[in-house]
């Protein structure tokens, strides 16, 4: 029995495929209409949330003020030799605290006019920077005589480069003007935070008079006072009510604390200063 073959036949023609064309066109039409509808969509929340903006900037802002980007992650800046702290959030005037030792005050500069001249005398703060030509007015220009040499309150911090200021300037209100006193109270602390951006810097208030005068009156040095309550607010630095510790219960000068025969300060007056120093830190 004969076996029966098979025939294939091969066909010379080849099957054909579709062809996949690109197109540019066709791409760049994606492209568009996804842009579009993005767009669109973005908008469209913009008009219906008012703080849309505000929440999409936001984040833009605190990351610029923070002067740390994401991919910083917690790296430290040094400058000046002091290690950068995280400092707790300012609530001006400064309010009571746990009393310090009185230690604390031998790390403390004080920069004053004849306002505080001899607290050195009278407390554990030895270290002022401070004359009787010293002004609020001219603390920026009047030059002090030190073991440095004749320099500006300003030049001698800067050489002392102290951890913990404190300043009390007024001596020349009634005399000079208030908006000329703070102008230039207020560029005598922003260059004393911009040399030491973490030290800390306590502005104290001027305390009060016991007697009322055209010249120099207690409405005056509220007036003063409430305008170095901005200055200390704006520019990163504390404020203690060194004001209300030396009033009497008739909201004047208390009687223990001013001198009858030249009416400068008391030694009272200057420990009850350095006591509430000691109980108004951070």
């Amino acid at each position: 029995m004969s076996k029966k073959k098979s025939i294939r036949r091969i066909s010379n023609k080849k099957r054909v495929r579709p062809k996949v064309r690109f197109s540019i066109w066709g791409l760049l039409l994606i492209f568009v209409l996804s842009f579009a509808t993005c767009f669109v969509l973005y908008m469209v929340a913009a008009n219906y949330n008012e703080d849309f903006f505000s929440e999409e900037f936001e984040k833009v802002v605190v990351e610029e003020k923070s002067g740390k980007s994401a991919s910083e992650g917690n790296n430290t800046d040094v400058g000046d030799g002091h290690e950068q702290d995280n400092k707790p959030s300012l609530t001006n005037p400064i309010s009571q605290s746990d009393p310090k030792d009185p230690s604390y005050l031998s790390e403390c500069c004080l920069v004053t006019d004849t306002t505080l001249l001899d607290m050195a005398k009278y407390s554990e703060l030895k270290d002022v920077i401070g004359s009787a030509e010293l002004t609020a007015i001219g603390c920026n220009a009047v030059t002090i005589t030190s073991s440095y040499g004749d320099k500006t309150a300003y030049e001698i911090i800067q050489i002392k480069k102290p951890e913990k200021v404190y300043v009390m300037l007024g001596s020349d209100i009634g005399t000079s003007s208030v908006d000329d006193m703070i102008s230039s109270y207020t560029g005598f602390i922003k260059n004393v935070r911009g040399y030491l951006p973490n030290s800390d810097i306590y502005i104290m208030q001027l305390p009060p008079v016991r007697d009322d005068d055209p010249v120099v009156n207690n409405s005056k040095i509220n007036e003063f006072n409430t305008k170095l309550l901005t200055i200390a607010n704006t520019n990163d630095v504390y404020c203690i009510d060194t004001n209300t510790a030396l009033k009497g219960v008739d909201g004047k000068l208390s009687e223990d604390f001013r001198s009858a025969e030249t009416g400068s300060l008391t030694e009272s007056a200057y420990k009850t200063i350095a006591d509430y120093i000691l109980c108004h830190t951070v």
